[in-house]
């Protein structure tokens, strides 16, 4: 029997990290094959991650949930016949919704000998309410179907701002526990027991997602019911089993009635016009709503260069080069070092690490002046 785990979370939140801790200290004698979607031209996390050993399948050509999920399906169950591993772990791309990916690996369960083991959200709790401002269709989605939801950077907080964190988070999906623990502080064994102690929540969504308990009618991605309004009430069972102190007592063993708001609109027509895509809550696929500009080059840079182009690149109020969500790249400098950049909003990294073969930038974003930044990188 082959475990599942898919592991998503918003560009920038700590994926990669946490499937390495959990590869490190969880998962050592298993064979693991880890799937990755990065939304992007130029894909950089897979070299990361090749060091430990891990099989990738690198999909840089769209993103899971959208565009690839015929193609996703067939690599899937490719796979499993060839390396018949014990567990695969899912990264999906940064900017997916989960409730698809989630779809289409259970589309590759049902007649396999697979389970779908966990579904978790990584979500960065500095950059939560500002991710949901701006692009709350898709990170609303993440946050409420996953089973259990990973918080990062919880050690760079105070208790206040965490707790909002979680006080909004708990507006969106009440019921799967929440990891809010610092990861130094935790093992990775630690995380993967949260993360198999699973409840029903996403697959109840899913059903909700298929047949409206109001009209009676099955309703497909992007389908609603016109004319009314209704509430949900549920009734989810939950494994009994103890949470320790690593997870936020916010209400999720409790069956108190919860009701989701729905907006009745007609689906959205996305051709022939701009789109500004702060708060909005149509439904559009990733590629409609997230642009990515990669380049592969040899060019040199130094690590001032380098540094004074995040800076002008996380420039929240200038827009000049579009809404910036995350700018990754590992080029050379002219000492024959590596420079490894990483940058999420309000927060930018520079480090020397391994070589590649050649230098590798992306920029992933909304509505990106793709002109502007090759001008930026001298490219």
């Amino acid at each position: 029997m082959t475990k599942i785990d898919i592991i998503s979370g918003f560009l920038g939140a700590g994926k990669t990290t946490l499937i390495k801790k959990l590869i490190a200290e969880a998962l050592q004698g298993q064979k693991v094959v880890l799937i990755e979607n990065e939304f992007g031209e130029i894909g950089i996390d897979g070299g990361f991650l090749k060091e430990s050993g891990i099989q990738i399948n690198e999909m840089n050509s769209g993103c899971i949930c959208c565009s690839l999920v015929g193609d996703f399906n067939a690599a899937l169950k490719d796979v499993l016949s060839q390396y018949e591993p014990d567990r695969i772990i899912i990264e999906p791309s940064g900017v997916g919704k989960l409730s698809d990916v989630i779809k289409a690996v259970q589309k590759v369960v049902d007649g396999e000998n697979v389970v779908l083991d966990s579904y978790i959200t990584v979500a960065d709790v500095k950059r939560a309410k500002m991710y949901l401002k701006n692009f709350g269709e898709f990170y609303k989605n993440q946050v409420q179907y996953a089973s259990t939801i990973i918080l990062s950077r919880t050690q760079d907080v105070k208790e206040d701002k965490l707790e909002k964190t979680i006080e909004l988070i708990r507006t969106l999906n009440d019921r799967s526990p929440i990891v809010t623990t610092p990861w130094e502080d935790i093992t990775g064994a630690q995380i993967l027991e949260v993360m198999e102690g699973k409840n029903d929540f996403a697959e109840d969504l899913l059903r909700e997602a298929e047949i409206c308990p109001e009209c009676g009618h099955h309703h497909h991605e992007g389908e609603h019911c016109h004319d009314h309004e209704h509430d949900h009430e549920h009734d989810h069972g939950h494994e009994g089993h103890d949470h320790e102190a690593h997870l936020h007592d916010g209400g999720h063993c409790h069956h108190e009635e919860h009701h989701h708001d729905h907006d009745h609109h007609d689906h959205c027509g996305c051709e022939g016009h701009d789109h500004h895509h702060h708060g909005h809550e149509g439904h559009h696929h990733a590629d409609e709503v997230f642009t990515s500009w990669g380049k592969e080059t040899p060019k040199k840079f130094t690590e001032e260069q380098v540094r004074g182009i995040l800076e002008k690149l996380a420039d929240e109020d200038s827009r000049e080069y579009g809404i910036i969500l995350r700018a990754k790249g590992i080029v050379p400098d002219e000492n024959g070092k590596w420079l490894h950049f990483d940058l999420v909003p309000g927060e930018e990294e520079v480090r020397y690490g391994a070589a590649e073969y050649t230098g590798r930038i992306c920029v992933i974003g909304s509505e990106l002046k793709e002109d502007k930044l090759a001008e930026l990188f001298g490219l």
